[in-house]
């Protein structure tokens, strides 16, 4: 059997890579999912080759295919499949459509995977960071059932809607970043040209400075002398940020101080909420059972304390609980109106039809909420950039007035 270098992650975010033998991708993947991992990448070549690839490997995660080519994507090979298209002719259309070169190559390897046998479920498996294990699971449903076409059509439903939700996210974002991004830089020039001027001015007229112009000077003095040690310490600590994050520690850490924040928590309660109905919703409609459709949908949401609680109402569901009943225990994340639907899905038996009805509401909840939200912020950031100016300027004037004062 073929050695497999693998790094695959677990519901935590911890990460680990290791070497593994397994028949195919397929079996490796089977056999981290019972270490309780789930394979994120796969490779079986050797060692040495490996270590020439390492410095590529640590910055690959930068140039992720985008979730609107994969829409795309999906879309593109629904509308073949139902028109009748063979899919090693759909595959050579949609390599020409992909605009990524990376893309591009990801779907070459794909169609020869095809070409040489394998579903397109397995073909895709060995792509897991384009294609997930919810497009993996999709898929492999479809086939099982012979409604490929009626998956691809699910899974483009549910990506356009968590692209759609995500946008708006970012779009509420840039206003706040760009205004605190440039108020950062004219910060920056200030006290590294216009503060060490002053000074000299100051300093020619012996000026008895107030605490806060001896404030500003010792800001500027350390920042034009100590800028390498800032710099570094900036870029330490935003790496420190960035790996706790990935290891699971730092995810969970913030994940609660979200959730005890009263804006930032209805927000991070409505967003987790909307993804996991989506998903959820996309996942029942394509037949994929429901202990494996939580474990998935864990690993889709960002909020630590979300993940857990679907891991342990899967693990509730497999002794035999209710799905909703499962979800009782978690009332400090999921509302009453949530688990009450739930439960009304499940008598009914249209718990799918539910789920995305529930996702429609509060997706149009994290709307509405971004708009606020961006209204709130605007006066804020006003009177807070009015603040920094307003004590820069008295900080700068005061010296002024007493040299005027004493010509």
């Amino acid at each position: 059997m073929p050695n497999y270098f693998y790094k695959a992650k677990n519901i935590k975010g911890e990460e680990k890579q290791g070497f593994l033998e397994a028949i195919n991708f397929s079996h490796l993947a089977q056999l981290l999912r019972e270490q309780e991992y789930f394979l994120i990448f796969a490779d079986d070549k050797s060692l040495e080759k490996k270590k020439k690839k390492f410095e590529w490997n640590i910055f690959s995660g930068l140039f992720r295919i985008s979730m609107k080519e994969r829409l795309f994507f999906t879309k593109n090979l629904a509308l073949m499949i139902k028109t009748g298209v063979p899919l090693p002719r759909a595959f050579e259309i949609l390599i020409r459509q992909a605009k990524a070169k990376k893309f591009k190559e990801i779907i070459k390897k794909v169609s020869q995977n095809i070409i040489k046998g394998e579903s397109l479920s397995e073909a895709l498996s060995h792509f897991p960071e384009t294609f997930p294990l919810l497009f993996q699971e999709t898929l492999k449903v479809g086939e099982e059932t012979g409604k490929i076409e009626d998956s691809l059509n699910i899974l483009a439903r549910q990506m356009e809607r968590e692209y759609n939700l995500k946008s708006q996210i970012k779009t509420a974002m840039v206003y706040p970043l760009v205004v605190l991004f440039v108020g950062l830089i004219i910060g920056i020039m200030m006290f590294a040209f216009v503060v060490p001027n002053l000074k000299v001015v100051f300093e020619e007229f012996k000026v008895n400075l107030p605490f806060a112009t001896k404030t500003m000077f010792f800001f500027s003095d350390f920042l034009i002398k100590q800028w390498f040690p800032v710099i570094l310490i900036c870029f330490v600590l935003i790496f420190i940020i960035t790996m706790g994050l990935k290891k699971g520690k730092g995810g969970k850490f913030i994940s609660k101080i979200i959730l005890i924040t009263p804006i930032l928590s209805k927000i991070s309660k409505d967003i987790n909420s909307a993804l996991m109905l989506r998903i959820l919703s996309s996942l029942f409609a394509a037949g994929v059972p429901i202990i494996y459709s939580l474990k998935i949908t864990s690993g889709s949401l960002g909020n630590f304390y979300f993940k857990s609680s679907l891991i342990e109402a899967a693990n509730l569901v497999k002794k035999g609980k209710k799905f909703s009943q499962a979800l009782e225990q978690y009332e400090n994340l999921f509302s009453p109106l949530v688990l009450e639907m739930i439960k009304v899905g499940e008598e009914t038996g249209e718990t799918s039809q539910v789920l995305e009805t529930l996702a429609d509401f509060y997706e149009k909840e994290v709307n509405a909420t971004l708009e606020k939200l961006s209204s709130i912020i605007e006066p804020i950031l006003i009177v807070a950039i009015g603040a920094v100016v307003g004590f820069f300027a008295i900080s700068m004037l005061q010296p002024i007035f007493s040299i005027t004062s004493g010509i």
